[in-house]
């Protein structure tokens, strides 16, 4: 929840943006934030690999290139400066920490970790923004949550006692299926360690636990296409987060991940060298299965993300609403980079304008602020039906 005490001043955007890293989710929002910013610094491996990305983004002389450090950054970075990072969780602890030092803001898409949230007493006190969870998933998934239980709220009432069913699935797809029935839209290592972590979450009314979470993969239809999915890391603290009335009883509340029809079988040989342990292993197997299975520049993913929301006060008193984003990548911009970029870079342009407090904030504090970012990401080309 956003930070009701208080706010110190925050240090005023200085309109320098630096964006660290240019994988798979480096999209269109870079290209966003070089018409909003005054400045924009992208950091990668070296100084000629963010080159070659800037070209191949048509982002030459647009942005300036840099080789990564945390000491070269740190060194560049002003008060006031945006740093927003496309690097893996483990090392957002390290950049924000860089940033409060300098008076730096900080944004990424990633969930908020125990490392970064022991920061954030520290960022705000230094009046600091620390933006995070503003990406697709996490990021969308909690507008589109935000938006139906605002809606539910107004027809059912948040005092009156009623059972909840709120399933959240996402998942990044190949929009022409293969036989493995995937192709990787971020790091392979980070996929396969996201099997290997339990999942929590309520199911008829009861919080459960799945230790390998594929082992309760179900079928799942959207808009009529069968899909499979499972669990995925801990949903239980969302029910909080996105504002349940204490007087609904959540009856299934499930954030997970969402695969093609047939997923489950065409990964058995994977899920056994999962079920051996051997992070050695594991990290070998992430990079035979990225060579086994490239994405070429012929190729075009699918993101789709379906969030639903049932609620029963009584027989004659229900309330149901579905989100539905289904997008496809084309030959300038995968879909899973222009969900995540563009989303990232519509938080960044807040912090630029001044809109976002000291301390933590996520994409969605409220479902006014939710209402707000859905509007604008409809502008900005991601396109989604509300039933």
């Amino acid at each position: 929840m956003p930070d009701t005490t208080a706010q110190p001043a925050g240090v005023p955007a200085s309109g320098t943006v630096h964006w660290i890293g240019a994988g798979l989710s480096t999209g269109s929002g870079l290209a966003a934030l070089c018409d909003a910013a005054d400045r924009v610094r992208l950091w990668h491996r070296t100084e000629e690999r963010a080159a070659q990305s800037l070209e191949s983004l048509g982002l030459t002389g647009r942005a300036e290139p840099r080789a990564y450090t945390l000491p070269a950054l740190t060194a560049e970075l002003a008060p006031g400066d945006v740093v927003v990072s496309m690097l893996p969780a483990p090392e957002h602890a390290g950049l924000l920490a860089a940033c409060v030092s300098r008076g730096a803001h900080f944004a990424c898409s990633s969930y908020v970790s125990e490392a970064v949230l022991d920061q954030v007493p520290a960022a705000r006190a230094a009046g600091v923004v620390v933006l995070t969870e503003a990406g697709l998933d996490p990021g969308i998934d909690h507008l589109f949550a935000q938006g139906l239980i605002a809606r539910a709220r107004e027809e059912i009432g948040a005092d009156t006692a009623a059972e909840v069913s709120l399933t959240s699935y996402c998942g990044g797809i190949p929009a022409v299926p293969n036989d493995f029935r995937y192709r990787f839209s971020w790091a392979p290592a980070g996929v396969l360690n996201a099997l290997r972590s339990p999942a929590r979450y309520i199911e008829a009314g009861a919080e459960t636990t799945a230790p390998r979470p594929w082992e309760v993969t179900r079928p799942h239809v959207v808009d009529g296409e069968q899909f499979e999915v499972y669990p995925n890391r801990d949903s239980l603290p969302f029910v909080d987060q996105y504002g349940l009335p204490p007087a609904w009883k959540p009856q299934t509340f499930i954030r997970g991940t969402l695969r093609l029809d047939g997923w489950l079988d065409a990964w058995q040989p994977v899920f056994e060298e999962l079920r051996q342990g051997d992070d050695q292993r594991i990290a070998a197997l992430a990079q035979e299965l990225a060579a086994r299975y490239p994405t070429t520049d012929a190729d075009r993913d699918r993101v789709v993300l379906a969030v639903s929301l049932d609620v029963r006060a009584d027989p004659d008193h229900t309330w149901s609403g579905r989100y539905l984003l289904d997008l496809q990548g084309d030959a300038e911009e995968s879909a899973m980079a222009r969900c995540v970029s563009r989303t990232l870079a519509l938080g960044v342009r807040r912090i630029l304008a001044g809109d976002l407090p000291p301390g933590l904030s996520r994409a969605a504090e409220t479902p006014e602020r939710s209402e707000e970012w859905l509007v604008d990401l409809g502008r900005e080309g991601i396109a989604f039906r509300r039933k």
